[in-house]
């Protein structure tokens, strides 16, 4: 782990970039002296919940905020007109070739990422603020090793950008000798330089909000948009947000944060992957919520398909945008391959369509075409489904809390492929590179996160595979060793003598039969970046 001294270094190393003038630092330093003491606060209530939940208490809806549910009159504010059709989103790290790319694709909007897409590299991090400023200016370009050149085309998607979430720390940019908060850095930076520039674009400033667990993490955040508003004189409620509910937490706060954020809401999305490690961590402890391979976990299952609909009809009540989960699969040269993942993506977005949902998300500009293939003719010319409000639609407590998973299984095929994402993943991220395509599919810290947080889950169970055998340590450690032993073939001598590999078997290892749960890999591994 870095020292002080070290730190320091690095703080007075960032003086050098362009974007951190003292005008920006010393907003940065605002926001951090204003938001960071309740941050930590909140930090603090998200353990003792999780505390009270493994001493058995039942999550359910507040009793405390039902005047919010219940009354009706009351929406969010006007949505700007670039933010009306959301049909299909592109996300991706903030690299400079992907934010041409992207903003370049089909795609109605670019969610630029520096949270689980962008390994928080320093490097990375200041390269992602640059490459948007330029991208907002209409002056960025890539040239490729190849020669091929990139440049923004007249008409592009909406840029919206994902801040890091509440949890995270930058320890780059320190404010009275402790790291900034990431979120607020991320934020900040971006909207100090950019935010009267995209109003002169006739967009906004426009974000994505990671990882929230309570609507008082939402109304927080609204503080910090309504005072970064009128510290830069721009007007209230110009900032619009769309809240991930990736946590199993929030699914039962959906309403109380679109009213928390009602002046800057744009919508709601279901970041489902992070939704489901999130219900694994909430609900480690007890044996009736032992999830079976991830691949068996759908949107069909009870917990998952009951989470879905209420977000539909939360948001289309106040008249925000419900926007779909992820399809992360990257068209190969194999055309039969693709064929058979166009159906399926297909399958899953006519699910979402036929729920109501105003958008979705996917990973790579070829999903884009068979997306709007789908969801076109549900909105039938309109820009959303805001009309369906599905209204005959309920859901109890016990429901969003289901993980009765018909026909699931915890399998040594299941586990072995947990370990082997998860290691080729962490490395991936310990290089630098946050966005990691494998097997076919982009995959971010999301899925290392459910891999190794089932692979907590079963090991700390004793998990018995239909063979009779069990996931004790022996057991474990052995099928580690083998698929690390794969993984270092599949990645080449090259990558392998960089020792990332190494490092990231020794983390896994510790996260899954360490007693303590560590809340997020990422916190486990920043140290080492």
């Amino acid at each position: 782990m870095e020292s002080k001294a070290t730190m320091k270094e690095n703080v007075e190393m960032i003086s050098e970039h362009p974007l951190l003038t003292d005008a920006a630092k010393a907003f940065l330093f605002k926001l951090d002296e204003q938001f960071n003491s309740q941050r930590e606060k909140l930090l603090a209530l998200r353990k003792e919940k999780y505390e009270r939940i493994a001493a058995g208490e039942k999550l359910d809806f507040l009793e405390s905020t039902r005047r919010v549910r219940e009354y009706k009159e009351w929406s969010v504010a006007p949505i700007p007109q670039d933010l009306q059709d959301r049909r299909v989103e592109i996300t991706g790290p903030v690299d400079r070739k992907m934010i041409i790319n992207a903003l370049n694709s089909d795609a109605k909007v670019f969610m630029a990422d520096f949270e689980d897409a962008t390994s928080p590299i320093w490097q990375n991090i200041l390269d992602g603020q640059q490459n948007l400023y330029d991208a907002i200016r209409n002056q960025i370009d890539f040239t490729a090793p190849n020669g091929k050149s990139y440049q923004l085309k007249e008409d592009r998607a909406v840029l919206k950008v994902r801040p890091r979430g509440w949890h995270l720390p930058e320890k780059h940019f320190l404010v009275n000798d402790r790291p900034i908060s990431a979120s607020l850095f991320d934020f900040g930076l971006y909207f100090y330089h950019n935010a009267q520039e995209l109003l002169r674009n006739g967009s906004g400033p426009y974000f994505y909000l990671p990882k929230l667990e309570s609507h008082e993490e939402a109304r927080l955040w609204n503080d910090v948009f309504t005072f970064a508003q009128e510290e830069l004189g721009v007007p209230h409620g110009t900032i619009k947000a769309t809240v991930l509910i990736e946590t199993i937490t929030a699914a039962f706060e959906m309403e109380e944060i679109i009213y928390e954020l009602k002046d800057h809401m744009a919508g709601l999305n279901a970041g489902r992957w992070d939704y489901i490690f999130s219900a694994i961590k909430v609900f480690r402890n007890d044996p009736e919520f032992i999830l079976p391979d991830r691949s068996a976990i759908t949107m069909s299952v009870p917990f998952m398909k009951a989470y879905a609909n209420l977000l539909v009809k939360t948001c289309h009540k106040r008249g925000a945008h419900a926007i779909g989960g992820m399809s992360a699969f990257i068209p190969s040269k194999d055309e039969m391959a693709n064929q058979k993942a166009f159906e399926k993506v297909k399958k899953d977005k006519t699910l979402e369509a036929e729920a109501g949902y105003d958008g979705t998300w996917v990973a790579h500009p070829g999903l884009i075409p068979p997306v709007l293939e789908v969801f076109n003719p549900y909105l039938e010319g309109r820009s959303d489904q805001k009309h369906i409000l599905r209204e005959d639609f309920t859901v109890t407590a016990e429901e969003l809390t289901d993980p009765d998973i018909l026909y699931g299984l915890v399998t040594e095929k299941g586990v072995r492929m947990n370990i082997n994402v998860a290691l080729l993943y962490i490395e991936s991220w310990l290089q630098g590179t946050g966005a990691a395509a494998l097997y076919n599919l982009m995959e971010d810290a999301a899925t290392a996160e459910i891999s190794r947080a089932q692979l907590w889950q079963w090991y700390h169970h004793n998990v018995e595979f239909k063979n009779g055998c069990i996931l004790n340590k022996a057991l474990f450690l052995r099928l580690l060793n083998e698929e690390l032993a794969a993984v270092k073939e599949y990645l080449g001598e090259k990558r392998v003598d960089t020792a990332k590999i190494d490092l990231a078997a020794i983390l896994l290892e510790d996260l899954v039969v360490s007693e303590e749960f560590e809340d997020f890999l990422t916190l486990k591994a920043y140290p080492f970046l």
